[in-house]
């Protein structure tokens, strides 16, 4: 061994100031004082935890498989791999200990770390199923530096505020915990990815047996401290720092508990890991909190917000910026713009057709089927307008015992913290009422822990010669849900109106739309010719003071 020379190489002992048995096999004992004594033969780690040396009692741990987590300054609990009886796999146990003070607490925690990285085995089973590596499954599909700007945003406070202060989200978790009381009284529960640990405390509050909370950011430290306290429930919780896809915990979970959504509900790949979860630590017919998820669509109009992001990349169009013409990139620039998705909230009267919806049920589904996504679309518009583009929210259902509660991210709900997505086309179609809707909507995973959009949508024949098919428009994007444009928090740059024309530089609407398709509608308010300010190119240089006298 590299770190542990000599006779230390086969031998370390601390004395503990007492050892107790969280699971075990038989009932559950307890060992104090102890000796916590590693050792090495024939190149196999092991941590026997002994009450003396003759002792029959005692806890062996392979290194190879153990966890060890801090729960405080003298106190810590070592999770590993349990025994085959042959009738009955004991998939974990844990040991808790207490140290005599800080110092031999941190030096048994270093000493543990350089056991098991001289004694890992590579490929080797782990007590819930899954294999051991030198890197989780975690890292070997997310990119590091995404993993690390992740963990730091869910690691600050800040954030974890604008989490909770978002009540439609955490009231609707609250009200579904408390009103399926019994889904939670007397059972093990495990909250993946439990940030401030505010679901935890939700889980305790309805009456959970013992809740353990999972979480890989330093938010871990700030749960503890919160639970800490609230020692009348904290006392039934554990904050255990690490990863769904590494950690160990000593007994199987009834319920588990989680917020893994993000944008589009998908965004942040944390379903992944929610999956991953319950396929480790829940015991059979356990339930999930949230249960399922849908992705609702619907085609929508919104011209104010076409030409936003279009003259958005009228800064390329300058043919003497400084002595440069910028013009050669207006064409990427203006690709790039449309390849943002639109995060805001958007009033629901701007859908064309009624939403489809993509069921997702996390009690069910593989953890390589949310690698990639391919959603057939068809949709009938029930105005005749410009579509431009695809809205997007999501909801999730409770399914409790006692009460199912829905939390949704709909447009003309209560705001959330979600908001709405929309897919903007750089290219609108033109529909009239009754019109069909076709495409699809295909998003792949990647690295950077969110997803590729490809959206298609396509307007077929519709009036006299429909029965012959045919497909007479067609409009595709390409988008990356990890660069969304973040409208809500943006000022409005123009104070166009939302029925005015589209700006000179692009091109105007050429195909006339009846006024009775209009009447009466709750989609799309009618079109006043004469309303709105146009910007001109002249006018958006002289708004910025790029160009003088150049035009």
């Amino acid at each position: 061994m590299e770190g542990l020379k000599g006779e230390e190489a086969q031998k370390q002992e601390f004395v503990l100031a007492s050892v107790s048995e969280l699971a075990s096999s038989s009932s559950s004992s307890s060992l104090t004082p102890a000796v916590a004594r590693f050792s090495a033969e024939d190149g196999v780690g092991e941590l026997r935890f002994q009450q003396e040396a003759e002792s029959d009692a005692r806890v062996n741990v392979d290194l190879q498989t153990a966890q060890l987590f801090k729960l405080g300054p003298v106190q810590s609990v070592c999770i590993s791999e349990g025994s085959d009886t042959g009738t009955e796999k004991l998939f974990s146990r844990g040991v808790t200990i207490h140290f005599k003070n800080e110092e031999e607490s941190g030096a048994f925690h270093n000493a543990f770390e350089q056991w098991k990285k001289d004694f890992i085995v590579q490929g080797k089973k782990l007590p819930n199923g899954e294999i051991s590596s030198s890197k989780s499954k975690f890292d070997d599909k997310i990119e590091p530096s995404s993993a690390k700007m992740y963990f730091h945003y869910y690691g600050q406070l800040l954030h974890q505020q604008n989490m909770l202060q978002d009540y439609v989200r955490t009231g609707t978790y609250y009200a579904a915990v408390i009103e399926n009381r019994v889904d939670f009284t007397g059972r093990v529960v495990v909250d993946v990815g439990a940030g401030s640990g505010i679901l935890s405390l939700f889980a305790a509050q309805a009456g959970a047996k013992h809740v353990y909370a999972v979480e890989a950011s330093e938010m871990a430290e700030y749960a503890r401290k919160l639970i800490a306290g609230n020692p009348s429930l904290g006392q039934r919780i554990t904050v255990i720092k690490g990863k769904v896809e590494e950690v160990e915990l000593p007994e199987k979970a009834d319920i588990l508990i989680s917020e893994p959504m993000g944008t589009l509900l998908i965004n942040e790949r944390m379903l992944e890991t929610y999956v991953i979860a319950r396929d480790r630590f829940l015991q059979p017919n356990g339930k999930m909190f949230p249960t399922l998820g849908r992705i609702h669509m619907a085609p929508f109009s919104d011209e104010y917000l076409f030409v936003e992001i279009a003259n958005k990349a009228l800064f390329w169009q300058q043919q003497n910026y400084y002595g440069v013409d910028l013009q050669p990139l207006y064409a990427s620039a203006f690709q790039g713009y449309f390849s943002q998705p639109v995060v805001d909230a958007f009033d629901p009267r701007l859908l064309v057709a009624p939403s489809m919806s993509h069921v997702i049920d996390f009690t069910k589904i593989n953890e390589e089927d949310l690698y990639e996504f391919d959603i057939p679309l068809r949709f009938v518009a029930a105005v005749g307008t410009r579509v431009h583009g695809l809205a997007c929210w999501f909801d999730v259902l409770f399914d409790g015992s006692t009460v199912q509660r829905w939390l949704t991210t709909a447009p003309g709900a209560p705001t959330t913290h979600w908001y709405q997505l929309r897919c903007v086309l750089s290219q609108p179609i033109y529909v009239m009422a009754g019109q069909e809707i076709t495409g699809r909507l295909h998003m792949i995973a990647h690295n950077a822990q969110s997803y590729t959009i490809y959206l298609t949508l396509a307007a077929k024949m519709w009036g006299p010669g429909a029965e012959q098919g045919g497909i007479i428009q067609e409009s595709s994007c390409k988008l990356d849900l990890k660069e969304p444009y973040y409208r809500m928090s943006q000022p409005q740059a123009y104070t166009i109106t939302q029925d005015q024309q589209p700006h000179q530089q692009i091109q105007a609407q050429d195909i006339p739309i009846h006024s009775q398709d209009f009447e009466d509608s709750e989609f799309i308010p009618q079109p006043s010719p004469s309303s709105g300010v146009k910007m001109t190119l002249a006018d958006f240089a002289r708004s910025t003071g790029s160009l003088k006298d150049t035009l």
